[in-house]
């Protein structure tokens, strides 16, 4: 009898380019999003895959995803629920294959163009290309206030360097995307994460574009949310604090104490009042709370890690099948 020839499904080739679209509730935008990357991809890349990561959105950002995946090289992962933007970056960054990784947004703000300019600095030799802000002359006052004392603060007392005003938006060489992957910690702030483990960079300014669609999810809320993960990630200094401020307090006692034994022996005593001792008392009451509350913030991240749940879970994972 003659046997007929069996006809195998041909194999994925890793794409020398992946770029991993982290999005939240991005129904408006998704589709124009992944039609620009792609239409980019072709121009800088002999083969590239695209990853979206939806962030358990509530519309139809990954139906909408899904329905790409027959006429483009794109993968939709959804998450079983909202992570936050950080844990979606890590969910595309563990999918991504290729040799080359990329991260940007759904928004369309960060010119897609400047993915060439990024691909130009990894063939000069460099293993990460950033994109920082040109200006910030789109934002409010209390806005730039707020971020400038956020980058001073985390910077200070840190063995990280972050660059101030430095994006999402970047592209990573594979061992920078292998070195992040392997981090275990679970409260990532990734910003931080990209200055750890190093790598030769370089900083591409953009200006930013208004978005195609909707307005940011990112509020106000969840600014001071990442601000606070990132300084107890990357710095002890408000533990450190605190300490100088104990021994300044047990100085500035010392020394009162002292004015109040020669003032009793030169003048003799008087009836000492009592808003003096509430006022000092409430203080340090104060100061108590305050402390214990540091220590609780720095405590609140170990036990997060001891925990060792997953950053994130996968509830679908669904691309085209490939050519036969």
């Amino acid at each position: 009898m003659k046997m007929q020839p069996i006809s195998l499904p041909r194999q994925r080739v890793a794409p020398h380019l992946s770029i991993v679209v982290p999005a939240f509730n991005e129904a408006a935008n998704i589709a124009a999003a992944v039609a620009q990357i792609h239409h980019t991809a072709l121009r800088i890349a002999p083969s590239h895959e695209i990853i979206v990561v939806d962030d358990g959105s509530h519309d139809h950002t990954a139906q909408i995803a899904r329905d790409l995946c027959a006429s483009l090289p794109l993968r939709v992962i959804r998450l079983s629920r909202n992570f936050g933007k950080e844990q979606a970056i890590m969910a595309g960054l563990h999918a991504a294959q290729g040799a080359i990784v990329a991260t940007m947004d759904a928004d369309l703000q960060e010119p897609v163009e400047t993915l060439g300019t990024m691909i130009a600095h990894l063939e000069d030799g460099f293993e990460v290309a950033f994109a920082v802000r040109a200006h910030r002359r789109d934002e409010g006052h209390i806005k730039r206030l707020l971020t400038r004392a956020f980058y001073r603060l985390i910077s200070w007392g840190s063995d990280v360097q972050i660059p101030a005003d430095a994006r999402d938006f970047r592209m990573m060489d594979r061992k920078v995307v292998d070195a992040l992957c392997a981090l275990p910690e679970r409260n990532r702030f990734m910003k931080g994460l990209y200055g750890w483990v190093g790598f030769r960079s370089i900083a591409v300014p953009v200006e930013l574009n208004a978005r195609h669609a909707g307005k940011s999810k990112f509020g106000l809320r969840g600014l001071l949310k990442l601000a606070r993960i990132g300084i107890t990630s990357f710095t002890d200094w408000p533990l450190r604090m605190w300490t100088g401020i104990g021994f300044a307090i047990a100085l500035s006692a010392l020394l009162y104490g002292g004015w109040l034994a020669v003032r009793t022996l030169a003048l003799g005593t008087d009836l000492p009042g009592w808003t003096t001792l509430a006022v000092g008392t409430f203080f340090m009451g104060g100061i108590q709370l305050v402390s214990i509350g540091v220590l609780g913030e720095y405590l609140g991240r170990v036990f997060n890690e001891v925990k060792a749940r997953p950053g994130f879970i996968i509830a679908e994972d669904y691309r085209a099948a490939a050519p036969e």
